[in-house]
């Protein structure tokens, strides 16, 4: 079992495939899920997570880093 924390720097990518620097705190808004992917850098994890199909349904995909604990 590993428990990691999630990093402060974060991307959003919205439904019509716009982009967002910063972690996003919305009041009334919970976290749906998550996955872990493998990238060598934060823009190819960008480009991976924009082909989520979270992003069809009208949702919003959100790129952070995690930091072992």
């Amino acid at each position: 079992m590993s428990t990691h924390q999630l990093g402060f720097e974060s991307r959003q990518i919205a439904a019509d495939g716009s982009l967002t620097e910063g972690v996003h705190l919305a009041e009334g808004q919970t976290l749906g899920g998550n996955m872990i992917v493998k990238a060598n850098t934060r823009e190819e994890a960008v480009s991976l997570a924009k082909e989520s199909p979270i992003l069809a349904m009208g949702g919003t995909v959100e790129v952070r880093s995690i930091v072992p604990m």
